[in-house]
């Protein structure tokens, strides 16, 4: 990738949701409107609960599009996310969407809390197999659950059509996968099961994004593609998450954070300076939108935002 220096003309981006009107994931993208999200997780405690608000409050100023709760890696803390949601909605009046997985669930439970996320007036779901739970190396298909995420998806299309649904994609190719193709068939099942757009897991290397939007585009998979965003904040910590998700670091970037491994605002600058030209090259090939994976703070993502002048 050549990341070459970003300065950034003012941009001057339809918001797609001005707060208090719900949007759905299938329609904020195109027409002019550029999606923003960001994924945030529930917290344990309440003091981590209050440290989310608080950056989720300093991030408002971009208008973001939605506002995205995960599952719990696992699992773990599936319980929190639809009460998360519907706090983080009333609290500032943005359009929230739901994650859910397969995990450790059979169809009639998923139907329930389908039915629990409707009456609460949730209407965006991001569908997921899921990973393993904690301690265990290989997903398992639940006893009259789900082994994949299009029978998710189409359990939702087909008894839950009021919901709008976005579902995953690998640039650098889902660790299980045999191969690419078999990935990208894989994908796009979940999008003809009923997927409305397609975030990408994060990624370093923009030519693994242009390259897989090309193979994307040739398998005839029409919806809006989303590269998912995870600014560098900690080179220890990024590692980990990229050895658990296959993506990779590119040496000079891994070079670079490495000369400010004991240094904190070091490693931020790295990382959110490497993130601004990542983006800025992303946004110059007209992406419909950006997906920031925030880890419940506000600092590297309003600084990429505010250098690439995405207020909205």
């Amino acid at each position: 990738m050549n990341l070459r220096d970003a300065r950034p003309e003012k941009r001057s981006m339809t918001a797609t949701n001005p707060c208090g009107t719900t949007v759905k994931i299938a329609d904020a993208y195109g027409m002019g409107k550029f999606g923003l999200s960001f994924e945030i997780y529930p917290p344990k405690t309440e003091a981590g609960e209050a440290q989310l608000f608080t950056a989720l409050e300093a991030l408002m100023e971009f208008r973001p599009s939605f506002v995205s709760c995960t599952y719990g890696a696992g699992g773990s803390t599936r319980d929190k996310t639809l009460e998360l949601v519907v706090k983080i909605r009333k609290a500032f009046g943005v359009t929230t969407a739901a994650h859910r997985t397969c995990v450790e669930s059979t169809e009639e439970e998923i139907r329930q809390w389908l039915k629990g996320a409707t009456d609460l007036g949730i209407e965006n779901i991001i569908a997921l197999r899921g990973d393993p739970p904690k301690g265990e190396t290989a997903f398992k298909q639940p006893q009259r659950g789900f082994a994949h995420a299009n029978g998710l998806v189409a359990l939702i299309r087909r008894e839950f059509p009021h919901f709008s649904i976005a579902v995953a994609g690998y640039p650098e190719t889902h660790q299980e996968a045999p191969s690419p193709k078999v990935d990208l068939a894989n994908l796009k099942r979940k999008v003809e099961a009923g997927g409305d757009a397609v975030i990408t897991q994060l990624f370093y290397d923009n030519r693994d994004f242009f390259e897989f939007r090309v193979r994307y585009r040739e398998a005839g998979i029409a919806v809006p593609l989303i590269p998912g965003i995870l600014p560098v904040i900690n080179v220890a910590q990024i590692q980990r998450i990229a050895s658990l998700c296959g993506a990779r670091l590119p040496p000079s970037f891994l070079t670079d954070l490495e000369q400010h491994r004991n240094d904190p605002d070091g490693q931020l600058k790295v990382g959110v300076d490497y993130a601004i030209r990542q983006c800025q090259e992303l946004l110059d090939s007209g992406i419909p939108g950006l997906h920031f994976y925030v880890l419940n703070k506000a600092e590297a993502p309003r600084r990429i935002l505010q250098a690439l002048n995405l207020h909205r």
